[in-house]
């Protein structure tokens, strides 16, 4: 018997008798792997139909886990995780973790602020490592201005950002860090006398007379002295910027007339605590000496000046003493002094310790640091005194940075620091001991006289001077 194809129109089905629908239902389950959700409707000329629905099997999705480090190693919470050509993503924890559901052939997208996008194909893997690298470009192009943060190329203003980590050099005085830090920025140490080291500096020249000459100083947009600058230790500072001309320094009226030096100090990070410990020791010496006479020439060249102005004056030294001395005779009678050497050391060991711990979560972040610094001076210390009269700065500092959110749009800021320090030294200070070094003689009187029978007894040191006492002894006023 001959098979009858038999087609009718109903909706786009195609009617076909019993026996073909058989032949195609095979057909179409042999080639199930090649076509995916065919759906056949076959019915018989009686009008009942039966429908046959096959679909390929598709990959499931697995579990990929990862963690994303920086350069040095460290953890990088808040990085964006995302499968590439899709809205499918991620965030990492604390830990620089993630966990997300990935296809074996897709392609992961690791981003965050500041570092390099990165590619990772999965390619069947379960765990992956992710180690981003950092967009110098990026992070230099942030200037602070004002009370806000913008782009450098947005900035038409002149300003100067230093970075903290070029700020850290052998001195516990931060203001000495600044010289050819950067330009428009002039810089001098009067001296360097622990306590007194403080740097003067001006931002392109003095533009105001009076009482204020020196640029405005905020910290954390608080008003401070360079007394308090020079307190502030680099690991505290987040940002250092310096404001030079009028277009930025407009916000600041009248008082930013000389520039303005912005100091931000760091904040706590939502996170694990952090701890950072530095200690240094820095040897510190005179960057340069005054050279003096040797008491020989001093004496000749004092005789020679005395004669230029009257020849008939009276040397104040025989040919006797200069020739005494020249042999070397006895040291109380014909002294040879070398104050500076008497009374100073070639150098001083300094050292400083820093130690700060931040952290915090979504509510509260904190930033606790503590400072301490031993400056010490060159003053050379007699052991024949029962005092130490060396100059000795001892100074703590603590500091504390609390950011709460009360609300979603209400945070409190809290910034406690304080300074204290414990000052040793000589009454008049080791510059009026410097002065008195320069203007004492050298051949008129020893520093000390030894214990004669008179003075067996005494328990005071003898001080040398001259004629009835009215004379410098820079070794007694040590």
């Amino acid at each position: 018997m001959k098979e009858k194809w038999i087609f009718l129109s109903r909706s786009g089905d195609r009617w076909l008798s019993s026996r073909a629908k058989i032949f195609l239902v095979v057909f179409a389950l042999s080639f199930n792997a090649s076509f995916a959700g065919i759906t056949s409707d076959f019915s018989g000329l009686s009008g009942n139909s039966s429908e046959v629905e096959t679909s390929s099997s598709q990959a499931q999705p697995k579990k990929l886990t990862g963690t994303v480090y920086d350069e040095d190693g460290k953890p990088v919470p808040g990085a964006t995780v995302m499968i590439k050509g899709t809205r499918n993503g991620t965030v990492t924890d604390i830990d620089g973790s993630f966990t997300i559901d990935v296809e074996p052939n897709s392609v992961l997208l690791v981003s965050f602020v500041g570092y390099e996008n990165e590619e990772i194909i999965v390619d069947g893997k379960t765990a992956v490592h992710v180690a981003l690298k950092v967009v110098s470009e990026e992070i230099e192009d942030v200037t602070v201005v004002a009370f806000a943060k913008q782009k450098k190329e947005s900035v038409i203003a002149s300003i100067t950002t230093v970075k903290p980590s070029e700020l850290k050099i052998p001195s516990s005085n931060l203001t000495t860090a600044l010289a050819g830090r950067m330009s428009g920025l002039i810089s001098y140490q009067r001296s360097g006398e622990p306590g007194k080291d403080n740097a003067e500096f001006f931002i392109r020249g003095v533009t105001t007379f009076g009482y204020k000459k020196d640029p405005l100083i905020l910290i954390d947009n608080n008003e401070v002295t360079t007394q308090e600058l020079s307190r502030i230790q680099p690991d505290d500072i987040a940002s250092f910027s310096i404001m030079k001309d009028a277009t930025a320094t407009a916000l600041y009226g009248s008082r930013g007339a000389n520039g303005v030096i912005l100091v931000t100090t760091k904040e706590g990070a939502e996170g694990k605590a952090q701890i950072s410990i530095r200690y240094e020791e820095a040897i510190s010496q005179p960057t340069s000496l005054v050279e003096l006479a040797d008491p020989i020439t001093y004496m000749r060249l004092h005789n020679e000046a005395v004669r230029t102005r009257d020849p008939l004056g009276m040397t104040p030294y025989s040919q006797n003493k200069i020739a005494n001395t020249i042999a070397g005779g006895n040291p109380f009678v014909y002294p040879t002094n070398d104050w500076y050497k008497i009374l100073f050391k070639d150098q001083t060991i300094n050292d400083r310790l820093n130690f700060n711990v931040s952290g915090g979560g979504k509510i509260a972040r904190y930033y606790l640091a503590g400072s301490f610094s031993n400056d010490n001076g060159v003053l050379n210390v007699d052991e024949k005194n029962n005092f130490n009269s060396n100059i000795k700065l001892k100074r703590y500092m603590l500091r504390s940075n609390v950011n709460i959110n009360v609300t979603k749009t209400t945070e409190v800021v809290v910034r406690l620091n304080g300074t204290f320090d414990d000052y040793t030294g000589p009454i008049d200070g080791g510059e009026s001991i410097y002065k008195k070094v320069m203007k004492t003689n050298p051949v008129l009187f020893p520093p000390y006289y030894q214990a004669d029978e008179n003075n067996i007894y005494t328990q005071h040191i003898l001080f040398g001077n001259y004629d009835k006492g009215l004379y410098i002894n820079p070794y007694a006023d040590m």
